[in-house]
C-alpha cells in the first residue's frame, strides 16, 4: 500500500494521544489565569506597576488569558525539550522510561505546545481588536490587530518591537519543524531528523520572547532569577544530548563508510558542544550577578535591543543553515541507498533531537 505524502494517520493518532496532556495545560492554563486575576485584585501584580491601564482585571480579560496561555505554552516548550533531548540522548535507565514512551510524549506535549502557542496569540489578537474599535472601525481595527500580532515585525511599540517579533519567529517556525514528522515518508527519515534537530531554536526564540518582556519591567527579584535557574538543567541536558548522543553517527568518535550519512561533519558537531558548554556557563553567571539585561520596574524603560534588523539577519542565516543541512543530508542519503531501495524503507530511528 502506497503512503500519503502526508501521514495523517500518525497524526490523528498523536491528536488523540494529545488529549490527556492538552486537557491538563488548559487547567494549567485556568489556574494561572486566576493567579494573575488575584494579583490585580490585591494589587501585588507587577504588570499593573508599569502599565495602570490594565488593572481592570475583568474588562481586560482576554489580555490576561492571553497571558496565562502564554506562560502554560512555555512550560509545555520546556517540558517537550526535556522529553526530546531524553529521547535523543543519555537517559535514565529502566523499562518505564523507554525510548518509545518518550518518543510519544515528545510528539504529543509538541502538539499541545503548538496549540496553545496559537490560543496566546488568537487571545492578544481578540484583545487587540477590542481595544481598536475605540479608534476605528471593526474592518480597520480587525486589519490593524492582525498585522500587530501576526505579521512579524508589525508590532511597532516598546517592547513588542522585538519580543513579539521573536514569538512570532518562534511560532512560524514550530510549525513546520514540528510537522515534518509526518512528512517523513516524503522527505525520508534522515532529512526528518537533520530538520528537527533545528527544533531547539523554537525553544530559544520562545525563552526570550518571555524573557524580554520578564526582564523589562514585569517581574523582578525571585520570579525573575527562578526564570533563569530552570534553564540551566535544560541546558546542561543539551550538552549532555550532544556529548554523548543516543545515534553512534552522531557521537565525535564516529568512523568507517556507515556514518557518512551524518547531517553535520566533526567539525560542527564539536562546535556545537562548545557553544551548549558556554551556554551553560552563561546562565550561571547571569544567575550569580543578577545581571540579564534586562531592567528593574522602578528604572527608566530600555530601547529595545537588539534591533529588527538583527533579528532578521539571524533568521536568514538559520533558512540558509537549515536548507544546506537538507541539502547535504540528501545528497549523502542518495549516494549511501543501494539501487531498488528507498530512505523511507530503512528504519526511522525516530527520536526527536
Amino acid at each position: 500500500m502506497e503512503r500519503g505524502r502526508f501521514d495523517w494517520t500518525a497524526l490523528r493518532a498523536d491528536l488523540r494521544g494529545a488529549l490527556p496532556d492538552a486537557s491538563l495545560a488548559l487547567v494549567i492554563t485556568a489556574l494561572v489565569y486566576w493567579l494573575l486575576y488575584v494579583r490585580i485584585e490585591n494589587g501585588t501584580s507587577a504588570t499593573i506597576k508599569i502599565m495602570p491601564m490594565l488593572e481592570d482585571a475583568d474588562e481586560f480579560w482576554m489580555y490576561w488569558m492571553c497571558q496565562a496561555f502564554g506562560w502554560s505554552a512555555m512550560l509545555w516548550a520546556y517540558v517537550t525539550v526535556i522529553f526530546g533531548l531524553l529521547r535523543s540522548g543519555p537517559r535514565p535507565r529502566g523499562s518505564w522510561l523507554s525510548a518509545a514512551r518518550l518518543e510519544k510524549w515528545h510528539r504529543t506535549t509538541s502538539l499541545t505546545t503548538i496549540g496553545l502557542m496559537f490560543m496566546h496569540a488568537l487571545f492578544f489578537f481578540t484583545e487587540q481588536i477590542r481595544t481598536n474599535q475605540d479608534q476605528w472601525s471593526l474592518g480597520r481595527s480587525v486589519w490593524t490587530a492582525f498585522v500587530d500580532v501576526f505579521v512579524p515585525g508589525g508590532y511597532a511599540t516598546g517592547t513588542g518591537r522585538v519580543a513579539i517579533l521573536v514569538g512570532l519567529l518562534a511560532f512560524y517556525l514550530a510549525i513546520p519543524l514540528g510537522f515534518a514528522f509526518y512528512l517523513r515518508h516524503s522527505t525520508g527519515s534522515r532529512v526528518w531528523l537533520a530538520l528537527h534537530r533545528f527544533a531547539i531554536v523554537v525553544y530559544i526564540l520562545s525563552a526570550w520572547h518571555t524573557l524580554l518582556y520578564t526582564t523589562q519591567g514585569w517581574f523582578d527579584g525571585p520570579f525573575r532569577t527562578m526564570l533563569w535557574v530552570l534553564q540551566i538543567p535544560l541546558a546542561l541536558l543539551l550538552l549532555a544530548r550532544l556529548m554523548a548522543p543516543a545515534r553512534r553517527s552522531e557521537r565525535l568518535t564516529s568512523r568507517g563508510p556507515r556514518h557518512r550519512d551524518v547531517a553535520l561533519p566533526i567539525s560542527a558537531r564539536l562546535f556545537g558542544r562548545i557553544i551548549a558548554a558556554a551556554t551553560v556557563l552563561a546562565l550561571a553567571a547571569v544567575v550569580v550577578t543578577g545581571i540579564d539585561g534586562g531592567r528593574s520596574p522602578e528604572d527608566a524603560p530600555l530601547a529595545p535591543w537588539p534591533g529588527k534588523w538583527v533579528i532578521w539577519a539571524g533568521l536568514v542565516l538559520f533558512v540558509l543553515a537549515v536548507v544546506a543541512t537538507v541539502i547535504r543530508v540528501r545528497h549523502r542519503s542518495l549516494r549511501s541507498t543501494p539501487a531498488g531501495t528507498s530512505d523511507e524503507s530503512r528504519p526511522a530511528g525516530s527520536g526527536p533531537a
